[in-house]
């Protein structure tokens, strides 16, 4: 096997001397690629090994955007006032940097009014044209006609 690691002498050497090299270290012997002709093994401590793995992760799940996703729901024959209403806390959820998913329930037979639900997300989309951009046009999905709005990055 191909032995690598630090304050070793790097070669090809048997199983039993790879053992021996690393016990004389007092270091463990890791097998890192074993499907490499031959095999390649590297001797370092497993433990801090597998703890500065477990760091590192940790320290790329910080860094990574957590996309936070507000519904705001409507109904096929939503009220003006409770339009405005609704569309403030969607301009707010926007300038947080936040995603909205904006939807029109139908319920019972208000399905007939599809249109009307569908102009209502359009219109809901004009008016935040400002604050975000619209990723996905309102579709029906069963009983709910489901539209996304993407954050427009505010940052300078």
């Amino acid at each position: 096997m191909r032995l690598v690691g630090d304050n070793v002498e790097m070669g090809i050497y048997p199983l039993p001397k790879a053992l021996e090299k690393a016990e004389e270290l007092e270091l463990d012997l890791v097998e890192i690629s074993p499907k490499a002709q031959p095999p390649v093994c590297k001797i370092i401590d497993y433990k801090k090994f597998l703890y500065e793995q477990k760091k590192r992760e940790k320290a790329m799940k910080a860094k990574a955007t957590k996309v936070i996703v507000k519904e705001i729901r409507f109904g096929p024959q939503t009220d003006d006032h409770d339009y405005e209403f609704k569309k403030r806390h969607a301009e707010k959820f926007l300038k947080d940097g936040a995603k909205l998913k904006a939807y029109v329930f139908f319920k019972g037979r208000s399905i007939v009014y599809k249109d009307q639900g569908e102009i209502l997300l359009l219109r809901l989309a004009q008016e935040l044209e400002e604050f975000g951009k619209v990723e996905q046009m309102p579709k029906l999905e069963g009983k709910r006609m489901t539209m996304f709005i993407a954050p427009k990055n505010t940052k300078k």
